[in-house]
């Protein structure tokens, strides 16, 4: 039987945009145990002297996570951010009444401040456009932000932190669009109060970027209607819009839960759209960018979040155990990313450990890697550089929601200043390797210096804190160049990271 084959071409002129670091940021929101009995266990053996786990802390530290955002989320549009600074021993429980729990306020703005020092990144803050709004969301940036001599700045220097946060992009709430969020707007009533808050968080510091909330997703009705009638109110005064998109397989089709990065990939297009018509509109010389600042796997914690108990602390919720399958797919959403590089500047796998999250935590007990920890570390490692646009040929499929899907999804990242190439590829074929020969005669002397794959025999296995290495990748992948031409197969049902280094 002959092997089904594919094509790409890569020239180092074809070049799409040079990645934003930023584009492998992350997602910590005060829910479930993703602060409580994740970042933060005091009592954990492994604790710092602040109570930060240090097995997490290394676990983030390798992924290289640029940017952290916080503290939500669905959270953020109830939570007042006084409440989380100064002494912890004067803190107020709250019910927090987007994820119905309470919150004990023990981590606040301060502490995790540091713990993004901690694992080298930066913090992304969400403000409260939801029960409060521009004077809130101004003090808090001026408490982050302003030297001192001031009210709120002299407040953070009596907390301990002589030195300001610099917090450099802010989000305008979160998924106001959406009748879950806790004061939930229409179109218009959103777009004046983000304008107005965007207005005085740039008066207090006009170094910070903004970033106003889009869709929650290409499934709400107000899509993209929602998108046009916000950045007609605010455009001039915010940097970047936000996209949010799940992904899950509820109905066990594999062939079509494989393909849904095509719908993040049109969600993109439509949004970039809708952003440069809003720049014709008003004549503006200023490009809004996307922060597609959540996005994931979400569906296999749905039916056990319905059975927790109302108003406890830090319950195990959305925690999915991630499947090989559901690695393939946030491997093709980060490829997906990587096309958009000239309009995706940020962008937070949503979230980082325990909720929905790469990394998993054992109350006092181990830190483990989920199947998605790898593609995301792959990316994250090596997919910095200028993105390139590469030639593609493949045999396609048609799913129940999706035709003409390439079996092959590729991407490739030009580090010229380390002289490396990375191919990042995944064969979505169920039953078949794929051929790849890419033309790589553009990289004169590059080699193929290692071939990572990650597969597994039972696409629905997954690592657990019992089997921690179940699905974990390999180097025995059989990439090699020849005369300008790479070769590879990439087994069935694969992620794939072929890195080239000049010899």
């Amino acid at each position: 039987m002959t092997m089904k084959k594919s094509r790409m071409v890569l020239d180092s002129d074809f070049q799409i945009a040079q990645v934003d670091n930023r584009i492998y940021g992350s997602f910590i929101e005060h829910l479930g145990r993703a602060v409580y009995e994740g970042i933060y266990e005091p009592d954990h053996p492994l604790a710092n002297e602040d109570g930060f786990r240090m097995d997490v802390v290394e676990l983030v530290k390798e992924l290289q996570v640029p940017i952290v955002r916080y503290p939500g989320g669905n959270f953020v549009s109830g939570y007042n951010w006084e409440d989380g600074v100064g002494p912890k021993e004067e803190r107020k429980r709250r019910l927090e009444l987007a994820w119905r729990t309470i919150e004990t306020n023990q981590v606040g703005t301060n502490e995790f401040a540091d713990w993004a020092k901690l694992v080298n990144s930066e913090v992304m803050m969400a403000v409260n456009l939801g029960t409060r709004g521009v004077d809130a969301a101004r003090n808090l940036v001026e408490y982050c932000n302003h030297p001192s001599g001031t009210y709120w700045s002299d407040l953070r220097v009596s907390h301990g932190y002589r030195e300001p946060h610099k917090v450099r992009t802010w989000c305008l709430g979160n998924e106001m669009d959406g009748p879950w969020q806790i004061g939930h707007k229409t179109a218009d009533e959103y777009g004046r109060v983000a304008l107005e808050a965007a207005k005085v968080m740039k008066w207090v510091d006009p170094s910070i970027d903004l970033v106003l909330c889009g869709s929650s997703g290409t499934q709400m009705p107000t899509f993209p209607q929602w998108e046009a009638t916000v950045l007609d109110h605010a455009y001039d005064h915010v940097d970047y819009i936000s996209l949010h998109r799940y992904y899950g397989n509820r109905d066990g089709d594999t062939a079509n839960f494989l393909a849904s990065s095509l719908d993040m990939e049109q969600f993109i297009h439509t949004v970039v759209s809708t952003c440069d018509y809003m720049k014709a509109k008003k004549r503006s010389n200023k490009t809004v960018n996307l922060s597609f600042d959540e996005w994931n796997v979400w569906f296999h914690s749905n039916e056990a979040d319905t059975k927790i108990e109302p108003w406890s602390i830090a319950p195990p919720q959305l925690e999915d155990i991630y499947t090989m399958e559901d690695a393939l797919v946030v491997g093709s959403m980060l490829i997906t990313l990587l096309k958009h590089a000239d309009r995706v500047k940020i962008a937070c796998l949503a979230q980082l450990v325990n909720v929905i999250a790469p990394i998993m935590t054992t109350a006092g007990g181990g830190a483990w890697k989920q199947t998605i920890y790898y593609p995301y570390l792959h990316a994250s490692r090596y997919g910095r550089g200028r993105v390139l646009n590469p030639l593609i040929s493949s045999p396609k499929y048609d799913s129940k929601d999706f035709t003409d899907v390439p079996v092959l999804d590729s991407t490739a990242v030009f580090n010229e200043e380390n002289q490396e190439l990375t191919i990042f590829a995944v064969n979505r074929d169920m039953v078949d390797a794929l051929h790849l020969e890419c033309d790589v005669r553009s990289f004169d002397g590059y080699r193929v210096v290692e071939h990572i794959v990650l597969e597994h025999e039972d696409i629905k296995a997954s690592n657990t804190h019992v089997q921690p290495n179940r699905v974990v990748p390999h180097n025995r992948g059989n990439a090699e160049t020849n005369d300008g031409t790479l070769e590879c197969v990439l087994p069935k049902l694969s992620w794939n990271v072929i890195r080239l280094r000049k010899q």
